[in-house]
């Protein structure tokens, strides 16, 4: 079984690096579809979007006005681009009772298969997502069924979600074998004389280190542009499960990324790692059952 699942045509991802217009919520789904578009019918099957790709980052006082619902005809219109490809695109949703949630969306031709809710909202710095947003209170790995390349568990994180290890850490033990990590990163901790913005680097040494503790590809998508005054750097890149950079990073600019994940990479990986088989779980439980919080 394992044998033939090794088997199938490897993994084609899209990393789509964009800069959504602020609260213009019918520019960027056009956008956001016609992209969709052209990767499904370049042979794609996994389109990543940056975080909030539908409606852009600093909304404020515009998330009630940009929020939408999961019937909604947005979403269905990016089902109906979706051809054969699967997307994941970033939204404020709307629950039924009136709730806003920074959300990741999974959706394919058959429609909407996975909502995951931001558990993490920054409330430091430029950031105040938890003025205006509900937070999420789960994260669950998910099979996704690809035409030509199988079967494959993919987990969603949103930006500040993966800069908490335990989530991360509760994919891995759901068995994940790709997490996909909408960002949307504004530029910080530039001085005189460094070549390279702190986040990027600060990023780029999480990503690698995720990948290669959890055994799994990572692949990160952040958006470009100004908005509000601030500067989005890009740098969307996806990595292999030693941590091996696959792909970019990408640059500031707009622009696609497409790589191939070859899921054998994974069984090497586990093999000459047994990072995930070693785990002492137990450990941790104990630990949560004594804590005092």
């Amino acid at each position: 079984m394992v044998a033939d699942r090794d088997q199938v045509r490897p993994l084609r991802v899209s990393l789509v690096q964009q800069a959504p217009r602020l609260g213009d919520l019918r520019h960027n789904l056009e956008a956001t579809a016609d992209r969709l578009a052209e990767e499904s019918r370049a042979g794609q099957d996994l389109v990543l979007f940056s975080e909030l790709s539908l409606c852009g980052y600093f909304l404020k006082d515009l998330v009630p006005e940009t929020a939408l619902r999961l019937d909604g005809p947005e979403l269905a219109r990016l089902a109906r681009a979706a051809g054969r490809a699967q997307a994941v695109v970033g939204a404020v949703v709307e629950s039924r009772d009136h709730l806003f949630f920074n959300s990741a969306v999974i959706l394919g031709s058959e429609g909407v298969s996975h909502v995951h809710r931001k558990v993490y909202l920054p409330t430091y710095g430029m950031f105040d997502e938890q003025r205006y947003l509900a937070t999420g209170s789960q994260v669950q790995a998910i099979d996704l069924q690809f035409r030509e390349a199988g079967t494959w568990r993919v987990g969603t994180l949103i930006c500040e979600d993966l800069w908490h290890p335990t989530l991360p850490y509760i994919l891995s033990r759901q068995g994940v074998d790709l997490i996909v990590c909408p960002s949307a990163s504004p530029g910080r901790g530039v001085s005189a004389g460094d070549l390279e913005l702190g986040t990027a680097t600060l990023w780029a040494a999480m990503l690698r280190t995720y990948s290669a503790l959890f055994t799994t590809f990572l692949a990160y998508c952040n958006r470009v542009g100004f908005e509000d005054g601030q500067y989005f750097w890009g740098g969307s890149s996806l990595h292999g499960p030693e941590g091996e950079t696959l792909a970019g990073p990408a640059s500031d600019q707009a622009e696609v990324t497409r790589v191939e994940l070859d899921r054998r990479l994974l069984r090497q990986a586990r093999i000459a790692y047994p990072l995930l088989r070693d785990e002492r779980v137990e450990i941790l439980r104990a630990f949560l059952g004594s804590a005092g919080d």
